[in-house]
């Protein structure tokens, strides 16, 4: 491990055009030692290599885990400098930085160029880049140690974590922290990309949609910054800063006249800092969120764990007293939540049960992928009744009369997907066909619409419910986010409430649209993928979620529909 000048480090980098000299730190002020290293065995961005820099200020003991610091481009803002002076001053905790290049994918043909990772690392939305620095990154620097011998011990509490970045850089600092707030909770963006190069234009929707996360975040632009094909860099920046305000977040602010270089962030740097650590070690609270979301969560409950160690949960759905029922798939067992939480095993053999409901006779109505049936179970779980058989469905939903409505997705394409209406005593017959992959699906609370989502779109699909259980006027209603990791939705189970609004299990967690189609809230889950929603519990004022092998649930100030009631008329919706 050798050690570098703070000169040298700033002559290598070529990222963006920033101040090269450092301010030269006062001769009383004990100084930290900076070391170069280099990084070539990434599983995430396979092939990449990269330098970074580890700093490492005089006041740490190598015994107390410090906090850190993580950087893209390497060195930048004269940090090593300005850290000697804030930690001694006391105006920032004993912090080791690490200063972090983008990777380059080296040419396998002499001559040829390397295939340069920086727009993928930065600019790409998604869990990625935090991954790589959590997972692969800061364990090798771990590794290392100071020039005397001191271990580099990093603190894993998130409130202890700051991360920050230019350009690029900045919103992939970003992105990290707004990927994995249980890892990095402070963040400083100078001149960030939040433009359209990937994705990183939708931020500032994202942000007034999706239940707060607690993220202190300072932010610098200049007015001259860039305009051009992907954006408009300073518009950009002061959205960003109007939509973290108006949801909530603890969020500040520099605006110079400056253009696309660090300048004016170098300036800033300290004071950014000092508002960034500013009450540590207190922790970073969460906003209040959107009214919307102030309509639906409830300050101070959070996802609670319910039960897990399951293969695959799916098809959650309460009785009329607020029980949960709900699957593992694989197992083909089937469980059951009481209102004490307690969970006890329903089904030993549930023939592969997936989608589930409630019919107006109490019956617990299954889709048995394993036997090709709707099956309806009395209240002993006995012997169950065959509703209908002959296709492999999802999921379904039970109407106040007895009438089913089963989406039957065909998974190898060989034929048109189908939604089957089963009239109460009658034969099932196809209403629609044609969604690439119908899934979740239920009605509206007055039960003059069905909703179906289609898993492998953005769209939930309305229809208006004829007499007679025919479908009519077809529409793609619901335009749902996704994430830019994905192709869909991955839209599944739904569920409405009393007002009118529709959740939506997604791969962004739980998207909540009102009447006329519009995202207005996102609620991330914990756990794995989501998969099905429902409303239970005495009040039908709980939210229970299957995620992979676990069941949440979160009690919220809306009350849930029990679609085998008699309808209501929900208020008209705010156009």
């Amino acid at each position: 491990m050798s050690s570098v000048s703070i000169a040298l480090v700033s002559l290598c980098l070529t990222a963006l055009n920033g101040p090269a000299a450092l301010a030269a730190p006062q001769d009383e002020i004990p100084k930290g030692e900076v070391s170069r290293h280099r990084f070539a065995d990434s599983r995430i961005f396979p092939g990449t290599e990269r330098d970074y820099w580890i700093y490492i200020p005089a006041q740490y003991d190598g015994k107390t885990p410090a906090c850190l610091f993580v950087c893209q481009d390497g060195i930048r803002f004269e940090a090593p400098a300005a850290f000697d002076a804030l930690i001694a001053a006391g105006e920032m905790p004993v912090t080791i930085g690490v200063f972090v290049m983008h990777g380059i994918v080296p040419p396998a043909v002499e001559g040829a160029l390397p295939r340069f990772n920086r727009s993928v690392e930065y600019d790409g939305l998604g869990d990625a880049y935090a991954r790589f620095l959590i997972e692969e990154l800061l364990p090798d620097v771990e590794t290392k140690a100071a020039s005397d011998g001191r271990p580099i011990l990093l603190s894993d509490d998130p409130n202890d974590r700051a991360i920050a970045g230019a350009s690029s850089g900045a919103i992939c600092a970003f992105t990290a922290a707004w990927e994995r707030p249980d890892s990095f909770r402070r963040v400083f963006s100078a001149i960030g990309t939040y433009v359209g190069l990937r994705g990183g234009n939708d931020y500032p929707t994202l942000i007034r949609k999706t239940e707060p996360k607690p993220i202190r975040i300072f932010l610098e632009d200049g007015s001259n910054d860039l305009n051009i094909y992907g954006g408009d860099w300073w518009m950009a920046n002061q959205t960003m800063e109007r939509a973290l305000a108006f949801a909530g977040y603890e969020v500040e602010h520099s605006w110079g006249d400056g253009g696309h270089n660090t300048r004016h962030a170098t300036e800033i740097f300290p004071d950014a800092m000092r508002w960034l650590w500013k009450d540590w070690p207190s922790p970073i609270q969460a906003g209040a969120g959107s009214p919307q979301l102030q309509e639906i969560l409830i300050p101070g409950e959070d996802w609670q764990l319910v039960a897990d160690g399951y293969r695959f949960t799916e098809g959650p759905v309460a009785n009329a007293e607020g029980e949960v029922f709900f699957n593992d798939i694989p197992a083909s067992k089937t469980y059951k939540i009481a209102l004490d939480g307690t969970v006890t095993e329903f089904l030993t053999d549930s023939k592969g049960a997936n989608g589930q409901a409630i019919g107006p006779d109490g019956r617990l109505f299954a889709v048995a992928t394993g036997t090709e049936q709707v099956l309806a179970y009395g209240g002993e779980a006995g012997e169950p009744d065959v509703i209908a058989s002959g296709f492999r469905g999802n999921d379904l939903v039970v109407r106040h009369d007895g009438g089913v409505y089963v989406t039957n997705p065909i998974r190898d394409g060989s034929e048109p997907s189908k939604v089957w209406y089963i009239p109460p005593g009658g034969e099932a017959r196809v209403v629609d066909s044609g969604l690439i992959f119908p899934n979740g699906v239920t009605l509206s609370p007055d039960q003059t619409l069905l909703y179906v989502a289609d898993a492998r779109s953005h769209w939930v699909y309305s229809y208006q419910i004829q007499p007679d259980g025919a479908l009519a006027y077809k529409q793609r209603y619901d335009h749902l986010h996704v994430p830019d990791t994905a192709d869909d939705s991955a839209a599944d189970g739904l569920a409405v409430d009393r007002d009118g609004r529709l959740y939506v299990a997604t791969r962004m967690g739980l998207q909540v649209c009102d009447q006329a189609g519009r995202v207005n809230a996102i609620i991330p889950t914990p756990g794995a993928r989501l998969t099905n929603v429902c409303f239970g519990g005495p009040g039908f004022d709980t939210l229970f979620v299957t995620c992979g092998n676990s069941v949440y649930r979160r009690k919220v100030r809306t009350v849930g529909v029990k679609p085998f009631e008699a309808p209501i008329t929900p208020p008209a919706p705010r156009l």
